[in-house]
């Protein structure tokens, strides 16, 4: 829209071209003032700096039923509140005319051609996932294929659902799932991928950093992370979230209040989220079944079966110069050894090495590597 677009110049002209809100700071011979109806603050006792009643004035002149109706682009419901393109002075209580107008730091360098700016304080926990893998190398299940499809789906659409069909009325922003199954089938390189297909980059929450056994800490920690990742357009990663997120106990001590209160707290932060949130877990049955309703997707990541345990073993590792496995023993490998991927990353490492020692190894050797991993697992049969 013109007018959201004027409102973000002149949130960037401070920044991009100071001198062009001089003729702005004019003195109205009367009061011998600046006008007030420019709206605008004094930056450092330098320059211009633009408030809501700058806007308004531009947009709006003295005709008040036009003001009323650009006073909406700064609700809360707004795009450019909602998707926090302005920012809020934290020192400023309810925001007004003379609240200045003012871009968020990412939505500055993405107008500017650069990447978001990824600093976050020093106290966020969380830390960034990258993968060198794309959406060609995963190997998923049929049912999980479709629902990353949905997944996607939803982020390439959501704007026109919410705003052009209404559908905010009726469902909250965002999108919220569930991976779930064994440790190494993947869950964490497709929530990464995810992010590389998305252009937002993926945030893998430390919960050691998060809960605390201070009451009201947990929560305070939470809120803070929210928030930043509200304002940072990211995807949120809670890998092993049983830990957190597992089922509600009776209250029978102030513990278990205790606890109730944080997840409490989790679901509500989790569901008001605009972004997407990603929650992972070895086991679904550890997860508290309040949180069903509030997932858009459950994804089970299984075992892969024998077929995608082949197309595996050919991506990590038919192109390694001196394996001289045959495509029959390919096979015989993906029937019989159940290995996860996670497992054949390293079955991958160990076979490198050995072929750096001896230049060229075989069906024997890739075996040896397979049952080490196996024992160093449990898994080794009998």
């Amino acid at each position: 829209m013109p007018a959201e677009r004027l409102v973000l110049v002149l949130g960037l002209l401070p920044q991009l071209r100071p001198e062009a809100l001089d003729m702005l700071q004019i003195q109205n011979e009367a009061t011998q003032r600046r006008f007030t109806e420019f709206g605008g603050t004094a930056r450092g006792g330098l320059g211009f700096l633009p408030t809501r009643e700058t806007a308004l004035f531009l947009l709006a002149g003295e005709a008040m039923d036009h003001r009323l109706e650009a006073m909406r682009l700064f609700a809360s419901y707004a795009p450019l509140q909602a998707k926090r393109i302005l920012l809020l002075p934290e020192d400023q209580g309810e925001p007004g005319p003379w609240t200045p107008i003012v871009v968020a730091r990412r939505w500055v360098d993405r107008l500017m051609g650069g990447g978001a700016d990824r600093r976050f304080a020093p106290g966020f926990p969380a830390q960034l996932v990258e993968t060198p893998y794309g959406r060609a190398d995963l190997v998923l299940s049929e049912v999980a294929t479709e629902e990353i499809e949905a997944l996607l789906a939803w982020a390439r659409h959501e704007r026109r659902l919410m705003e052009e069909w209404g559908l905010k009325r009726h469902l909250k922003p965002g999108y919220r799932a569930l991976f779930h199954g064994p440790p190494g089938t993947g869950k964490t390189i497709t929530a990464a991928v995810l992010g590389k297909l998305l252009n937002k980059p993926v945030y893998r929450v430390d919960l050691s950093r998060v809960v605390s056994k201070w009451v009201g800490e947990t929560e305070k920690n939470l809120g803070a992370l929210f928030d930043q990742a509200n304002e940072g357009d990211m995807l949120l990663f809670f890998d092993e979230a049983d830990a957190l997120f597992g089922k509600r106990g009776n209250t029978q001590s102030a513990n278990d209040r205790h606890a109730n209160q944080q997840i409490a707290y989790l679901l509500q932060r989790i569901e008001d989220c605009p972004g997407m949130v990603i929650l992972a877990s070895n086991l679904k049955g550890n997860i508290d079944a309040a949180f069903a309703r509030r997932f858009q997707a459950m994804v089970y990541f299984p075992i892969p079966d024998t077929k995608a345990r082949l197309r595996l073993w050919r991506k990590l590792m038919s192109d390694l110069p001196g394996l001289t496995l045959t495509p029959e023993e390919f096979r015989k490998l993906a029937d019989d050894y159940p290995l996860s991927g996670g497992s054949l990353i390293n079955v991958l490492r160990g076979v490198a090495l050995k072929l750096t020692e001896f230049g060229s190894v075989g069906l024997e050797v890739v075996r040896a590597e397979v049952e080490r991993e196996f024992v160093k697992t449990a898994l080794l049969p009998g």
